[in-house]
């Protein structure tokens, strides 16, 4: 579809837009925000000084962080796409660069607009956000963008993406949100439990992504661990990773240490982890469709987590 047409639509043009941004991960950045300023206020006391009334200087710093995030957001997956536009006409054709809705320049604008967005309002906010971002988008871009081009091996593919959800994000937007509160104190437990099960769980899904990419990625030579190992393979080592995840998280509620609600924490993971395991037995391994919805599942999985730890604290 050329620009012409696109502009003719504005309507379907944002269509495109929000297919290009990949949803899962503007819902993943979203939740990852706001899951940690909730638990940055209720861990730092900054609440009390508002009293009853929520007030613009309360909600402000959110939407700034929001708005820097979800750009480098679109940046990390909008190059993705510039790069794989004849890998995604095999694994994922409803892209938009793949079917044809966005042109090249198209994209590159976005990209590069975003990238800039990104980097400006995170600088306008603070050191931590700025650094946090920017060490984001340069991992994204190694991973991406020849000649380093990371995604074509599969341990460096793996630390890019679990590395920067994991660990980047939470404690920079923790000590982001500590900085413009004035506060002090020390990275709490539950942030740390919280940023431990995030980038645990994060390598299930940066190994679990490629399942359903298979033939794409043979076709162009990209090594990834399905490829190496097989997607049967693949597929148990992320469910025992998951496993893994809800089990340590369940032992480290129990610690007297950690200021949460254990009740609520320790029954939604043993809750989710059997909802895990009954759904994978399930999922036939030669059917994309079936691959591709337990993929969406796990990230769902993601996405509960910046619900359940800010709770856990709000009612602790």
């Amino acid at each position: 579809m050329s620009s012409s047409i696109e502009l003719k639509h504005p309507f379907s043009w944002l269509h495109s837009l929000w297919k290009f941004s990949r949803p899962h991960t503007i819902i993943g950045t979203s939740l990852s925000v706001i899951g940690v300023y909730i638990i940055a206020v209720e861990t730092t006391g900054y609440l009390d000084s508002f009293g009853n009334k929520l007030e613009l200087n309360f909600l402000f710093p959110l939407l700034a962080v929001w708005l820097a995030c979800i750009c480098g957001n679109i940046y990390i997956v909008g190059l993705n796409q510039l790069e794989d536009v004849e890998i995604d006409k095999i694994n994922k054709p409803h892209l938009p660069l793949a079917s044809g809705e966005f042109s090249m320049t198209t994209g590159k604008i976005i990209v590069t607009a975003t990238g800039l967005s990104a980097l400006i309002l995170a600088g306008l906010q603070g050191n931590y956000l700025l650094t946090m971002v920017a060490i984001s988008l340069a991992i994204g871009t190694m991973y991406s963008l020849p000649p380093i081009r990371l995604k074509r091996f599969p341990f460096w593919a793996a630390i890019c993406i679990f590395s920067v959800r994991g660990a980047i994000v939470n404690l920079g937007l923790f000590l982001h949100f500590s900085d413009i509160f004035h506060t002090t104190q020390s990275i709490p437990v539950v942030m740390w439990m919280l940023t431990w099960f995030v980038l645990v769980f994060t390598i299930a899904i940066a190994i679990f992504k490629d399942i359903p990419d298979l033939e794409g990625d043979k076709q162009y030579n990209i090594n990834t661990f399905t490829i190496k190992l097989g997607q049967k393979t693949v597929f148990n080592l992320s469910l025992a990773v998951i496993t893994v995840c809800y089990l340590v998280t369940i032992a480290a509620a129990l610690l007297p240490t950690v200021a949460i609600n254990r009740l609520l924490l320790i029954t939604s993971h043993l809750f989710l982890l059997g909802c895990t395991w009954w759904l994978s037995r399930g999922v036939n391994l030669q059917e994309k469709s079936q691959i591709a919805s337990f993929y969406q599942f796990i990230w769902k999985l993601f996405f509960l987590e910046y619900l359940l730890f800010p709770l856990a604290c709000v009612l602790v």
